[in-house]
């Protein structure tokens, strides 16, 4: 057995629910640091961007399972829905940080979304985001059919650019990391987009040969 196979076999072992469990931690320990002053003079604005951050990494490890699996060889397809759904959670979280604790005030809710680019593409992500959270089950995914649920969930690709290019906006002034997480994010896009790409010139190809 190679080592590439030891490792899918040790991750193989990892039971999904393992992720519900281990992403309760990050949120409970942000809030714990806020509420006795370890987030800063800012701790609401630090806990939101912690929670924003955090979503969008699980995100990016979300969009990375495929690529892995194609390029490398690490299979990590058993726990791709659990690392969605938590990605989900997160995101809602840092949204409720924003609304409850950040503006407060609903009126003002829908002016900030309008005013500020930012949250505008935020939201955007959001919305995109909604559907998939939804029909991550094996419910809605025999509802649907392989086929439409996978046309669907690709709504994945558009929100992870959404989500990077509203960090990229939120930053002040030139900061690096927004930009290597918008260089991460284009980079998987491509690996994806490529491997799109080969999937449908393989069916044209098949469809011809058939004919």
């Amino acid at each position: 057995m190679t080592s590439l196979q030891r490792i899918n076999q040790a991750i193989g072992y990892v039971p999904a629910w393992l992720i519900y469990v281990l992403a309760i931690f990050p949120p409970c320990w942000f809030l714990y640091l806020g509420l006795t002053g370890g987030l800063g003079v800012e701790p609401i604005k630090a806990l939101e961007h912690k929670l924003g951050e955090q979503a969008l990494q699980i995100l990016l490890v979300t969009l990375a399972v495929r690529p892995l699996r194609e390029v490398i060889g690490i299979n990590l397809l058993k726990h791709r829905r659990a690392l969605g759904v938590v990605t989900f959670w997160y995101v809602f979280l840092h949204m409720l940080v924003w609304l409850v604790l950040d503006v407060g005030i609903l009126s003002e809710i829908w002016a900030d979304i309008v005013k500020r680019p930012y949250i505008t593409v935020g939201m955007a992500a959001l919305l995109l985001m909604v559907p998939l959270a939804v029909t991550s089950n094996n419910y809605s995914l025999r509802k649907l059919g392989p086929k439409k649920w996978a046309k669907l969930h690709r709504l994945m690709y558009p929100l992870a650019f959404l989500a990077s290019l509203h960090f990229v906006m939120l930053a002040k002034g030139f900061q690096i990391e927004p930009l290597i997480y918008m260089g991460i994010t284009l980079l998987l896009l491509l690996l994806r987009w490529k491997s799109l790409g080969k999937s449908v010139s393989g069916w044209f190809a098949t469809v011809r040969l058939t004919k």
